[in-house]
């Protein structure tokens, strides 16, 4: 089993992150399929943006303990609905808020209340490429992903 599924919108730095915590080098490369990452697995933002494929994120997410929804603040378009975390039952659901460092503290704060209506928490915020934020998250991570 998987221990973290990262669903997010296109771009928004979910393989990036999977790269990072699996300590691969980082390389931007498009997401076509569903990809693994040692405990991590990593889905097209595709899967989000398009209701239809609501499904496929169902059950993909079988396979992990803990739902990562991640969130670019430097997005203008907001994919997240309010309760979307709710759709994988009893499954722990957390946030990431990525490029925290490419925006004002204004827009972390509406990233934060977007995941938080979604149903996630706690929100971890992260800069990957720079490290910021990673080790709390790669702990939490290992906690809650080991405890059940």
């Amino acid at each position: 089993m998987k221990n973290v599924i990262f669903i997010g919108q296109s771009g928004c730095g979910k393989t990036t992150l999977c790269q990072k915590l699996s300590e691969q080098a980082i390389h931007y490369r498009k997401t076509q399929a569903v990809e693994h990452y040692g405990i991590s697995i990593d889905t097209p933002g595709e899967y989000l943006e398009n209701r239809r494929f609501y499904n496929a994120l169902i059950m993909t997410a079988v396979d992990a303990r803990i739902i990562a929804l991640v969130v670019d603040p430097t997005a203008h378009y907001r994919a997240l609905p309010p309760g979307f975390g709710g759709i994988f039952g009893r499954k722990k659901v957390i946030g990431i808020i990525t490029k925290i460092q490419q925006v004002m503290p204004k827009r972390l704060e509406e990233a934060e209340s977007e995941l938080k209506q979604a149903g996630a928490d706690p929100v971890f915020r992260v800069d990957t490429p720079e490290g910021i934020g990673i080790e709390e998250l790669e702990k939490y991570l290992s906690e809650e992903g080991s405890s059940r």
